[in-house]
C-alpha cells in the first residue's frame, strides 16, 4: 500500500469512527476527541517546523538554478521568460476560476460551519493590515523576526533579494552558499519524510476529531474541496491548447495525438519527471528538434510547474471559503504573488510531500489559518493527478511555442513538402 493510500485510508477510518462513536457512545467519543486532538496537533506542528527552512532553502537554490540556466544559452533565457509569464497567468486565472465556481457552487453553510468548527477556531484567521502598512511591511527590518512570526511575504522578499545577490558572487562562494542551502532543503525533506511516515496516525487523529464534531458533513465538504481544486487545475490546463495552437502553430488533432502517451504516464505516475521521456517523444512527433526539446523540457520539469500556482492558491482560497473570510483585493493580490513566486522553489516530489510546505506560505501571507491543511493533505492524491497532467500538457505546449519563436519547429506542411518527390 502506497503512502498516499495509507493516508487516505486513515482519513476515511478516522472520519467513520468519529461519526459512529458520536452517535453510539457520546461519552467515549468525547474521551477519544480529548486524546486525538493533541496527537493530531503534534503531528501538524511536526510539518510546520520544516516550512521556514525548507522554503528559504528551495527559493535560494531554485533562483540560483534559474540564473545558471539563463546564463547557459539564449534558448534557456527565452524559456525562463515564458515560464515566469505562464506561472503568473496560472495564478491569476486560478483566482478568477475559483471565485466563479464557489459563486455558483458554494460549500453548503451547514457543511462549512461544521468543518470550520472541527478543524480550527475562527480566531486563527489573521488580520491583513491596510495597503499602505502592507507595502511598508513587505520589506522586513529583521528577516529572522519575520521567520519567527510566520510573516512569509516579507521573508520571501528578503529571500529572493538574498538569492539574486548570491548569483552575483564569484563562483567559489556562490557554489558554497548554494550548496549550504541545498543541504538545508535536503535535510528538511528527510525530516518531512519522517513526519509523513507518521501521517496515518496524525491524519487518523485529526479525522477522528473532525468526524466527531462535523459528522457526515465532513465527507461532503472534502468531496466539494476535491472537485473545486481539481476544476481550478483543469481550467488553467485548458490554456495549454491556445499556447500549442497559436504559439506553437500546431493543429489541435496533432497536439492531442502526440500528448496521448505523456498524458497516460502523467495520470498513472503523478510525476512530471517520470513523464519526461514520453514528453520528449511527443515533441519529436510535433517536429521539435532535439536541440530545442532537449534543453527546454528538462528545464521545465525542474523549475516550471504550471498548475502549481493555480492549485496551491485554490487550496488557500478554499480555506478562506471554509472560514467565511471575505477576502479583500489586497489579500487576493498577495495570494497570487506568493503562489507565483514560491512555485519557482517548489520541490519536485509527489503532492502529499510538498503539500503543506507549498501552500502554507500562501495561506499565511494572506492571513489564513493552516490547520486545515493537515486534513486536506489526505485527499491530495486526487487533485495531484490533475496537477501532473496539467504540468505535462503545458510543458510540451510551451516547448512548441518556444521552439517556434526560435525557428526550430517543423510544421505538418513542412514535413509533407520535405517528403514529397521533386
Amino acid at each position: 500500500m502506497s503512502q498516499a493510500t495509507r493516508i487516505l485510508v486513515a482519513l476515511v477510518g478516522g472520519l467513520v469512527l468519529g461519526i459512529l462513536l458520536a452517535r453510539i457512545a457520546p461519552s467515549a467519543d468525547a474521551v477519544g476527541v480529548a486524546i486525538a486532538e493533541p496527537v493530531g496537533t503534534i503531528w501538524l506542528h511536526g510539518l510546520q517546523m520544516t516550512i521556514v527552512p525548507l522554503v528559504v532553502g528551495l527559493l535560494v537554490t531554485g533562483i540560483a538554478a534559474t540564473a545558471e540556466a539563463a546564463k547557459a544559452s539564449r534558448l534557456a533565457t527565452r524559456a525562463l521568460v515564458v515560464f515566469i509569464a505562464l506561472l503568473w497567468t496560472s495564478s491569476a486565472l486560478s483566482a478568477a476560476i475559483f471565485f466563479t465556481i464557489t459563486h455558483f457552487f458554494p460549500l453548503g453553510p451547514n457543511a462549512a460551519a461544521a468543518l470550520k468548527g472541527a478543524v480550527a477556531s475562527a480566531s486563527e484567521v489573521g488580520q491583513v493590515p491596510p495597503f499602505s502598512e502592507f507595502l511598508v511591511a513587505m520589506v522586513p527590518t529583521n528577516p529572522l523576526a519575520a521567520a519567527a512570526n510566520d510573516a512569509f511575504l516579507p521573508l520571501i522578499v528578503f529571500t529572493v533579494a538574498f538569492a539574486f545577490a548570491v548569483t552575483r558572487l564569484p563562483d567559489e562562494p556562490r557554489r558554497l552558499l548554494t550548496g549550504v542551502f541545498q543541504a538545508v532543503a535536503d535535510a528538511m525533506l528527510i525530516v518531512i519524510g519522517w513526519v509523513l511516515w507518521l501521517a496515518p496516525v496524525g491524519v487518523f487523529a485529526l479525522a477522528f476529531a473532525v468526524g466527531a464534531k462535523a459528522g457526515t458533513a465532513a465527507f461532503g465538504a472534502l468531496i466539494h474541496y476535491v472537485l473545486t481544486v481539481t476544476a481550478c487545475g483543469a481550467g488553467v490546463t485548458l490554456l495549454a491548447f491556445p499556447v500549442a495552437i497559436i504559439g506553437g502553430r500546431l493543429g489541435l488533432g496533432t497536439y492531442l495525438r502526440a500528448m496521448t502517451q505523456p498524458a497516460a504516464v502523467a495520470v498513472s505516475t503523478q510525476s512530471s519527471l517520470a513523464s519526461l521521456p514520453a514528453m520528449l517523444r511527443a515533441s519529436e512527433k510535433l517536429g521539435l528538434p532535439v536541440a530545442t526539446s532537449g534543453v527546454v523540457l528538462p528545464l521545465a520539469v525542474a523549475i516550471f510547474r504550471f498548475t502549481g500556482p493555480a492549485m496551491n492558491l485554490a487550496v488557500a482560497l478554499y480555506v478562506a471559503h471554509i472560514f467565511g473570510v471575505e477576502l479583500t483585493a489586497g489579500q487576493i493580490a498577495i495570494g497570487i504573488a506568493a503562489a507565483a513566486v514560491t512555485t519557482m522553489g517548489a520541490v519536485s516530489l509527489p503532492g502529499t510531500i510538498s503539500f503543506v510546505s507549498s501552500i502554507a506560505p500562501i495561506a499565511l501571507a494572506m492571513g489564513l489559518p493552516i490547520g486545515p491543511l493537515a486534513l486536506l493533505v489526505a485527499v491530495e492524491t486526487f487533485p495531484d493527478i490533475m496537477r501532473t497532467l496539467g504540468n505535462v500538457m503545458m510543458d510540451v505546449a510551451a516547448t512548441s511555442a518556444i521552439g517556434r519563436r526560435s525557428g526550430g519547429v517543423r510544421t505538418e506542411a513542412d514535413a509533407i513538402l520535405a517528403e514529397a518527390p521533386e
